[in-house]
């Protein structure tokens, strides 16, 4: 028999060579030992299994609330209860996917991006139907979009640049602002700043369903009896919406749709209680702006003095 070694003897007597090899270096350094000996980032990851943050608990209750604010917004139009319903319970689960990534340490970026991205949509489709059932006060709704949308995209942006890859936009310094530090660390008063702002909003939209009266341009031409029906605060017979608008959908159609569907007495309870807490939501706001642009031009500052500008003038 042929004295020559087979394929795995030969690889077998390979690795044991370099195995003799790498002692034979750990003896002469320690430190050469534990480079020779450390394990490769493709071997450190072979050892956790594998994870999809998309399918991360707090991530799916974010998905979920996705659902049901486009529910709610179906329903937005001409059905107050089921809406206010779908719309409540995902703001609630605002504050479920928090409590869950902390008990599962499942907190990761990619959910800080969606529930920052969720809150201010929900908020914002809630605010542009506002701004058509109340007309007059149109514009005011726009600025709260506009201000809620400027204020936490610039905060979060400048935590993101200048505070480090891994501070949270919630992590905010008592010297930078010690009202920002109590809105965000204090559990307790987020989650009731938050919800008492959206409730305050719940409760503009159920007003829009319960005006004793409508606008004067949408009765001058309904008929004796319905005007008289609806002046003294009987629902509308949605037959009548068809008789005098081409569109269900328009906008005369929809406030007359929406005329007496509920009372007013609950709605404007829960928007008194909830007012002051609005107001100082949308300060606090305006705070956040300011704090953020002056972070974010202390940062361009000292880029640009490491970048030697402005370039200084040269003596004549």
């Amino acid at each position: 028999m042929s004295g020559a070694k087979t394929r795995r003897q030969v690889a077998l007597a390979t690795k044991a060579a370099s195995t003799d090899s790498q002692v034979v270096i750990g003896n002469g350094s320690s430190e050469a030992h534990s480079i020779a000996t450390k394990d490769t980032p493709e071997d450190a990851d072979d050892d956790y299994p594998h994870e999809n943050i998309f399918l991360f608990v707090p991530n799916l209750i974010g998905f979920s609330r996705i659902v049901l604010a486009i529910a709610s917004l179906y329903f937005m139009p001409l059905h107050p209860r089921t809406c206010s319903i779908l719309y409540s319970v995902s703001c609630l689960l605002d504050a479920l996917d928090g409590y869950f990534a902390r008990l599962l340490e499942q907190s990761t970026k990619f959910g800080a991006v969606l529930d920052m991205i969720t809150d201010r949509a929900t908020t914002s489709c809630l605010l542009c139907f506002l701004a058509s059932a109340f007309p007059r006060w149109s514009i005011v709704f726009q600025l709260l979009i506009s201000l809620d949308m400027a204020s936490h995209y610039t905060h979060m942006y400048a935590t993101l640049s200048l505070g480090g890859q891994n501070q949270s936009h919630k992590n905010v310094d008592k010297t930078r602002s010690w009202i920002l530090n109590l809105y965000y660390t204090n559990r307790t008063v987020l989650f009731w700043f938050c919800a008492l702002n959206e409730v305050f909003f719940i409760a503009l939209y159920l007003l829009s369903f319960s005006s004793p009266l409508l606008s004067p341009g949408l009765l001058h031409q309904v008929s004796d009896s319905a005007a008289s029906a609806i002046i003294k605060g009987g629902e509308v017979n949605p037959s009548v919406v068809g008789q005098i608008y081409a569109s269900p959908y328009s906008a005369g159609a929809l406030e007359l749709a929406r005329a007496n569907k509920m009372d007013s007495t609950v709605p404007w309870i829960i928007a008194s209680i909830s007012f002051p807490i609005m107001l100082l939501k949308q300060f606090i706001n305006v705070v956040q702006l300011i704090k953020a642009s002056r972070w974010l031009a202390e940062g361009d500052i000292k880029t640009r003095r490491e970048q030697g500008l402005p370039r200084r003038k040269k003596s004549a």
